[in-house]
């Protein structure tokens, strides 16, 4: 029997959510001082991709472990949150560097 990947996945995905909505009242609140940006929307993003990873992570691990769709959702909350990690790091570094 296989590991459970989902198993990791989804709380991870639910807390990269709060960071992302954490992220994004951070935004607004610095606004006032360094003009408008898009970077709350960019998070925000980022956050739906997450939330589309942990809600193919669920109904992974809501099927029969072997069945062949379970393996596939688990795949793609896997790829969702990589993406979703990718996305994150990209938008930080372009805020931190004010190209966004």
């Amino acid at each position: 029997m296989r590991p459970r990947l989902s198993v990791q996945i989804l709380p991870n995905a639910s807390t990269m959510i709060g960071i992302c909505v954490t992220a994004i009242g951070l935004v607004k609140i610095v606004e006032g001082r360094i003009g408008p940006s898009n970077v709350d929307e960019y998070a925000a993003l980022a956050g739906v991709v997450f939330l589309v990873s942990a809600l193919l992570s669920y109904a992974s691990l809501r099927l029969d472990p072997e069945t062949r769709i379970a393996i596939l959702l688990e795949r793609s909350a896997d790829i969702a949150f990589m993406a979703g990690l990718i996305a994150l790091t990209l938008i930080s570094l372009l805020f931190a560097y004010e190209v966004i």
